[in-house]
């Protein structure tokens, strides 16, 4: 599994992506950034395909890292007044506050976000992130803020680009979280666009 030095062993994650066919690059991106009171994760999506989203994609993504200890609400217009000049990108981002014991999520256009946990008797139960349309660069929604959700031990949190079917969220439990990646963008990819899977799963409070 992708794991970034120093990765604490409250969170496993991975990642997985694809080109557009015919394109050198990807249009998307993932950020795992680890800050003093949890993680930050993020998927960005720039509009297209090809180098002009490439470029959008990546700048959005190094603010991300660069910034990761904002809160996500200024990461987001931070990321928007900085990319103005490029045709923008649509983005979840998402905050694993283990101290808390919560998780905090926001998204501004189409990249899909699900938590999947198992209820009291093992069945899977998903919570999917709410959407609002919007491009960021271009146009955000007027009101943004970031809902909440309480964590229990193996949530599992699943960003996906638009280049993978909604229907990815059936395989985000059981594999562990690169498994999981790699499956879901070789069985979910739609043809015809760049794609972008990033899972991690929450393993606890405790380093």
């Amino acid at each position: 599994m992708e794991r970034l030095a120093g990765t604490p062993r409250w969170l496993e994650w991975g990642a997985a992506s694809a080109a557009h066919a015919g394109e050198g690059e990807s249009g998307d991106r993932y950020v795992v950034r680890f800050r003093p009171d949890g993680a930050l994760l993020a998927v960005v999506d720039g509009l297209g395909h090809g180098p002009e989203a490439a470029r959008a994609a990546t700048a959005a993504a190094a603010l991300i890292e660069e910034h990761a200890a904002d809160d996500l609400v200024a990461l987001l217009h931070r990321c928007h007044a900085a990319l103005r000049d490029t045709r923008g990108v649509v983005m979840c981002v998402a905050a694993f506050k283990p101290a808390a014991g919560e998780m905090e999520w926001l998204s501004v256009g189409d990249v899909e976000g699900v938590l999947a946990r198992r209820d009291g008797e093992g069945a899977p139960k998903l919570t999917w992130l709410a959407q609002r349309s919007g491009v960021v660069g271009a146009g955000l929604p007027m009101v943004v803020s970031p809902s909440r959700l309480r964590l229990r031990l193996g949530d599992t949190l699943a960003l996906a680009s638009d280049g993978v079917r909604t229907d990815f969220s059936q395989l985000t439990t059981g594999a562990n979280p690169q498994d999981a990646a790699e499956r879901i963008l070789a069985e979910c990819r739609r043809a015809d666009d760049d794609a972008l899977v990033l899972v991690a799963r929450y393993r606890g409070r405790t380093p």
